[in-house]
């Protein structure tokens, strides 16, 4: 097998092609091999022990992936040889063989590529986990995204409109604000690459603006830094602010502010509640699953790289430059 493997801590060039032996599933596992790979932020913090998951090394970044399953290992029911699977593995999707738990992993229809599988749970399932069970988003309610063109803001965006909400997406350049109009926003809102305390103050008002008089309803922030504060002021009475991820920091605020809105802020761990409430990350799988086919979701890759090229992909997402996902694709 081949793998991208981390094996000092540093950026994307220090990643290292390399051939190991093919595993074998141990107990209550899958041996799958990779059609292809989901490129996410957390492998550039990963590579870098700036996560709060740290594998020993030498160890492949890579947290999803889609293929189909070589071997089942002792003990485990309901796979087959030949099984299409996508699955969470928290690393070690940047090769061409993983072993996966089988408990972590999912069957996916026929009919949806593994390049789509392999960018799906990730994204989807933060997303919808983020406004159906953390913020019980509503129709008619307005929903604001920080860093709407990136993975988990484009599913945002719609999830948020198949949710029946009114979606303004916050992105930092036109090309980006084009590409979320394209996936569905009602709204767009560009905004400065730094802030100062009167551009603060500008950006909430923009946000106002858009959202009405009362201000908006849900906050999605998946940028953090300097923009929190602006987005959280601009809440409507009892409005909720979903904390997401922190490329640009993570900020400090007023707590004041939740006291004069009735708002809360409401953190958003995806990963953990998988573990804790299976039967309901279950339920929002059907749920993707069924919204896909219907056609109101599908994941917009904007990149494809093959597995040499992992460090270019890695880039892309560190600098920002995503618009959707980046996957890897294998032969």
């Amino acid at each position: 097998m081949k793998a991208m493997l981390s094996t000092a801590p540093g950026g994307p060039e220090t990643l290292v092609l390399s051939e190991l032996p093919d595993p074998v599933p141990g107990k209550g596992e899958l041996l799958v091999r990779v059609r292809a790979a989901g490129v996410n932020f957390p492998d550039t913090l990963m590579i870098r022990d700036m996560y709060q998951m740290k594998p020993p090394r030498p160890f492949a970044p890579g947290g999803e992936v889609a293929g189909d399953v070589l071997a089942v290992g002792e003990g485990v029911t309901g796979f087959a040889v030949g099984d299409r699977v996508l699955a969470l593995t928290g690393f070690g999707g940047f090769a061409t063989h993983i072993n996966v738990q089988a408990a972590r992993a999912v069957k996916f229809p026929e009919t949806m590529p593994f390049e789509d599988a392999a960018c799906f749970i990730f994204t989807y399932g933060t997303s919808h986990h983020a406004l159906k069970d953390r913020a019980r988003i509503r129709p008619g309610e307005s929903l604001f995204i920080l860093g709407a063109a990136g993975g988990v803001g484009a599913a945002a965006i719609e999830l948020g409109k198949a949710a029946g909400a009114r979606v303004i997406a916050g992105v930092s350049s036109e090309e980006k604000a084009a590409f979320c109009r394209d996936i569905g926003a009602d709204e767009t809102l560009v905004y400065p690459r730094t802030l100062d305390r009167d551009a603060q103050k500008a950006l909430s008002a923009e946000i106002k603006a858009l959202a009405g008089p009362d201000g908006v309803d849900v906050v999605y922030d998946a940028v953090g830094g300097d923009y929190a504060e602006p987005a959280i002021r601009a809440l409507a009475w009892e409005g909720r602010f979903l904390v997401v991820g922190f490329p640009a920091g993570i900020p400090r605020i007023p707590l004041n502010l939740t006291l004069l809105k009735g708002s809360q802020i409401v953190g958003v761990f995806w990963g953990a509640s998988v573990a804790r409430d299976p039967a309901g990350h279950a339920t929002n799988m059907g749920e993707l699953f069924a919204m896909y086919a219907e056609g109101r979701i599908k994941p917009r890759i904007s990149a494809r790289f093959a597995l040499a090229d992992a460090a270019q992909a890695l880039e892309l997402m560190q600098d920002r430059k995503v618009m959707g996902k980046v996957a890897l694709t294998f032969d």
